[in-house]
């Protein structure tokens, strides 16, 4: 029986099975995950002359920076919301919270949108720097957060080439007290 007869006798919900079984076998990235074992994939980026990387699953999206409306009575680190696709978020400057350093807007510093909960945040980061993929051998162990201020949200470094990327906990940064408290 040809492939042509077999789908004739399904029924149209046996077809929709059939194509959901078969698209989830061809799932983006399957293979390389199931050959590279110990291979860890962020997305980089850069605050100030720090290097800086976050899981995927930790970044919804990037963006520009949006325009704002500025919150009144709030720290200084939280910037105003923006309407996302119908949604307010709030705008986080990542270096002014960490290091009480406001950011410099320039034509390559975004906007990284994190969920936490009760809704999704932005971190204002000076550059992105794209997908980075590390294995377990670039681990730089012997060598932790040198700065107290980042080692909180920082757990672990890897090494690629002459740079050292520190891996950024965003589901850390979004639990710490004082970031849940934005009023001033």
């Amino acid at each position: 029986m040809s492939a042509t007869t077999d789908t004739l006798q399904l029924t149209p919900f046996e077809v929709l099975a059939d194509y959901e079984r078969r698209s989830l076998a061809h799932i983006a990235g399957m293979p390389e995950e199931v050959e590279a074992s110990g291979l860890w994939r962020g997305i980089g980026f850069r605050v100030g002359t720090r290097y800086l990387v976050s899981s995927i699953a930790e970044v919804n999206e990037i963006l520009t920076f949006p325009q704002l409306t500025v919150v009144p009575g709030t720290r200084p680190w939280l910037l105003g919301v923006a309407n996302v696709r119908g949604n307010l978020v709030p705008i986080v400057d990542l270096r002014n919270f960490v290091e009480a350093e406001r950011s410099t807007l320039v034509d390559s510093s975004r906007v990284l949108i994190i969920r936490q909960h009760g809704g999704s945040v932005g971190l204002l980061v000076d550059e992105v720097l794209g997908q980075r993929n590390f294995s377990d051998e670039q681990r730089a162990e012997a060598e932790e957060e040198s700065d107290a201020r980042y080692g909180r949200f920082v757990p672990e470094r890897y090494q690629l080439g002459d740079v050292f990327w520190g891996l950024f906990s965003m589901a850390a940064l979004v639990r710490t007290p004082e970031f849940l408290q934005a009023s001033a």
